[in-house]
């Protein structure tokens, strides 16, 4: 009988782990010279979290409070999208798993949470399989770390219209840095690890 995880829950935490549970697929096919593609799907993922970030952020006061979630769920559906297309672009998509993806979608905001995940020697990269267990633990970190900058974010919802234009900005390049993680992956050779990663450190 599976053992029932004992980690706390958040919103947050939960959204994420449903995220990088289910990579999308993708009509992009690969391509023999596939960064200007890569360039085009980032630019337009970028700029459709910007609209939906912004638009999401103009409810005043305390009525925004409610659309943080909403709003990161869609930007992170964006994201994992467009991940999926450069992944094809570059011919990886048969390989591209959850590591990946969270790997992808998250590093910018610790590269330290993965450095037991992703390993990089010269122009090959390592990727470890993750248990469930080790997959929820890397999650809940991750998800602390998108809270904190979240309210942070989130005071910006007193200013309207100024606090649109500001979440659409950091949603942009938000977007942008996840293209470039994907891209600085996705153009090398990637060998997965059979072994398992079972248990995180700190």
């Amino acid at each position: 009988m599976a053992k029932k995880s004992t980690l706390p829950k958040s919103p947050i935490t939960d959204a994420i782990l449903d995220l990088v549970l289910h990579v999308p697929a993708s009509r992009e096919h690969q391509l023999e010279h596939p960064a200007a593609r890569a360039h085009a799907i980032a630019r337009t993922a970028a700029r459709n979290a910007s609209l939906l970030s912004g638009s999401l952020s103009l409810p005043p006061g305390f009525l925004g409070w409610f659309t943080v979630l909403p709003e990161l769920v869609g930007v992170w559906k964006l994201q994992a999208q467009m991940v999926s297309d450069i992944a094809s672009v570059y011919g990886k998509k048969k390989t591209l798993g959850h590591e990946q993806m969270v790997y992808c979608l998250f590093r910018h905001v610790s590269a330290q949470l993965f450095r037991d995940v992703i390993v990089r020697v010269g122009e090959r990269v390592t990727v470890r399989q993750a248990s469930m267990t080790f997959l929820q633990k890397l999650v809940q970190q991750v998800g602390m770390k998108v809270t904190k900058a979240a309210l942070g974010k989130s005071a910006s919802r007193f200013l309207p219209i100024l606090g649109a234009v500001g979440v659409g900005a950091y949603a942009y390049f938000d977007t942008l840095q996840v293209a470039r993680t994907a891209v600085d992956l996705f153009e090398r050779d990637i060998i997965v690890d059979a072994d398992t990663i079972d248990d995180i450190d700190g």
